[in-house]
């Protein structure tokens, strides 16, 4: 059985007039064009969120495609991103009745002016409310205590190590059983799991749970490393529109090996609905 959150202040902000809507907003240059200055807002230590990135990328893409969806969408992340200015090239590959495939590039310049491709994105899009309701799974919620037992950013007596200007855009609780790193007692067990919602209220939409899968402190702490964790390539499954509420995200790492480890990431919504699931690849910094 599900355990009872404890619900957060009440809403401030609403799809479509938040600050994720407006730090993820593209301006449509031309046919397939749009500019977007990344916001310093969603960065960890001086780079860019790769979750918030996916979005930016996934909102471009929900403008130039027939379907305003995100189904699946793989990122490879070529050169970190910066905050400040970008423009994101998309090419439609395919559109037909129920899906349409696209891809997209995000550019930023270098001193000299000229571009560099930061993120490259391949995806499908559809109508997720269009899909059928009947669901046979074998996956279940994970179970953690409510809110009001986890802990959070704000709770330490200082900043964490490495924390960031995007903790305070964000809600997040995270399980006690999941933050021996923050104590330097780490599990060994690379598991995270955490409530999440954004910091104004806002609730969940298909673009914001491309951020959530990428939102929480690295599994990789767990194991007992420490530092910046950052993504070489990122899949992430839309799988139903979250209902209102804190989600519910669970990240496992099962194989560190050569340097690189996997995350594979659950979120699940209000209603006990595995809403999305992502994989990725990361490198992982051993000394």
């Amino acid at each position: 059985m599900r355990e009872a959150a404890t619900a957060p202040a009440a809403a401030l902000a609403t799809i479509g007039d938040s600050e994720f809507d407006r730090d993820t907003a593209v301006t449509r240059r031309a046919p397939g064009v749009y500019d977007i200055d990344l916001s310093a807002g969603w960065t960890i230590i001086s780079a860019v969120n790769g979750g918030y990135l996916l979005a930016v990328l996934g909102r471009a893409l929900a403008d130039a495609l027939p379907h305003s969806d995100p189904f699946t969408i793989s990122a490879h992340y070529l050169t970190a991103s910066q905050p400040g200015p970008a423009v994101i090239r998309t090419d439609t590959v395919r559109t037909g009745r129920t899906l349409s495939t696209g891809q997209a590039s995000l550019f930023q310049y270098d001193a000299e002016g000229a571009e560099i491709e930061r993120i490259r994105v391949l995806a499908s899009y559809g109508d997720l409310d269009t899909l059928p309701d009947d669901v046979r799974t074998t996956a279940k919620p994970p179970s953690f205590p409510p809110m009001d037992q986890c802990f959070g950013p704000q709770d330490g007596p200082a900043p964490v190590s490495g924390s960031s200007a995007i903790a305070d855009r964000l809600m997040l609780k995270l399980d006690p059983s999941t933050l021996g790193w923050a104590l330097g007692a780490p599990s060994g067990k690379g598991e995270m799991r955490s409530w999440f919602g954004l910091a104004d209220g806002r609730d969940a939409d298909p673009l914001s749970l491309l951020l959530a899968v990428d939102a929480l402190p690295p599994t990789a702490f767990e194991i007992g490393l420490k530092g910046w964790v950052p993504t070489v390539e990122l899949t992430v499954h839309v799988r139903a529109r979250p209902a209102p509420g804190p989600l519910r995200v669970s990240i496992t790492t099962r194989n560190l090996a050569g340097g690189f480890l996997e995350e594979d990431a659950e979120v699940w919504d209000s209603e006990d609905r595995l809403v999305a699931q992502s994989r990725q690849l990361a490198r992982a910094r051993l000394s």
